[in-house]
């Protein structure tokens, strides 16, 4: 009942109107999983490979139908009449199929497409919510959420370096409440935003994108905006960064533009420590840039027992680099 009789893929768009990939597996119960594959305006340059057809004339050179021809004509041969439930015995087929080490033989997101629909599949085959079947039966708790509310960077059109000002609502007793506390903020940083006479236009992943005087200012108007939805900044809700920093490295330095500063990484880790002293950032992503070993080392000696860091660019999944990490006490 959970073997796997077909697979197939297509292209399809995505939020921001780029292709991706979608794949369907369908199992002799006739259950069909389908997933699509997410993407990133700003990614790693270690990250997994995301295959792109790179044919100009086309989507500007964003098709996947190389990533697709690719699930169908050779990864399902190598999945047709495996069991779904056996998801390792999956992803390491088709890992083993591919054969480098960032999938960039099949497309990395190929093989995730194939690796999520077959996971949904077996859920629904087993009459489960995907969360459960991914977590087992003590899987109930639910992140407390990082919104973004302010975009910069990749992300957004204008002069703010950080790429996400988030808000997180770690007073908020269940998901429901602290859900609600974010978009009461959101609604009130507009109207803060409007009262300065800032453009309220949204950026790339839904924030507002204002054109502001500097980075701090950003976080300047989050904290005005918690005050007007009468809730209490480091109480009820605190602030989140992800600076995507490799964005704005040059030649081994950091160049803020908001800021007209340019900072060795000893600097901007001073930076992040004065912005952490002033206002309730519990978190900072990517404050250095993917390959600047020296400048992590940094910043989690100087930081790491008063916030939370975190490594996506620098780690991007890789076993290697989160071995380095580890072995260099990074993040």
């Amino acid at each position: 009942m959970t073997e796997i009789i077909d697979v197939y893929a297509r292209e399809i768009l995505d939020s921001r109107g780029n292709p991706t990939v979608e794949v369907e597996v369908t199992l002799s119960s006739e259950i069909v999983g389908r997933a699509s594959v997410p993407s990133g305006a700003s990614t790693g340059e270690h990250e997994m490979l995301e295959l792109r057809d790179g044919d100009k004339d086309r989507y500007l050179g964003k098709g996947v139908l190389k990533a697709v021809g690719n699930v169908i004509d050779k990864i399902r041969p190598a999945v047709v009449g495996m069991d779904c439930l056996r998801q390792r015995d999956i992803d390491y087929t088709m890992i083993e199929l591919d054969g480098t080490e960032n999938k960039g033989a099949l497309g990395a997101n190929a093989i995730l497409g194939v690796s999520l629909a077959c996971a949904k599949a077996a859920a629904d085959a087993l009459d489960l919510p995907l969360y459960r079947y991914v977590g087992g039966v003590s899987a109930k708790d639910i992140p407390v959420p990082m919104m973004n509310i302010i975009n910069g960077g990749q992300h957004a059109d204008n002069n703010v370096d950080i790429q996400e000002f988030m808000i997180m609502p770690a007073g908020a007793e269940n998901f429901r409440e602290g859900l609600r506390m974010c978009s009461e903020v959101f609604h009130n940083l507009k109207a803060v935003l409007k009262k300065k006479g800032y453009n309220t236009a949204v950026g790339d992943e839904g924030g507002f994108a204002p054109n502001l005087q500097s980075n701090e200012e950003a976080i300047e108007v989050i904290m005005k905006a918690i005050e007007a939805a009468r809730y209490k900044a480091g109480e009820d809700i605190f602030i989140a960064l992800d600076s995507a920093a490799s964005s704005f490295y040059e030649k081994g330095q950091y160049v803020l533009a908001a800021e007209s500063k340019t900072m060795s990484a000893a600097e901007l880790v001073a930076f992040y420590g004065d912005l952490t002293a002033k206002y309730p950032i519990i978190s900072i992503e990517d404050g250095l840039a993917e390959d600047d070993w020296d400048g992590w080392k940094i910043m989690t000696d100087e930081m790491s027992s008063k916030i939370q860091i975190v490594g996506d660019d620098i780690f991007v999944t890789n076993k290697k680099r989160l071995e380095r990490g580890i072995s260099m006490g990074v993040a």
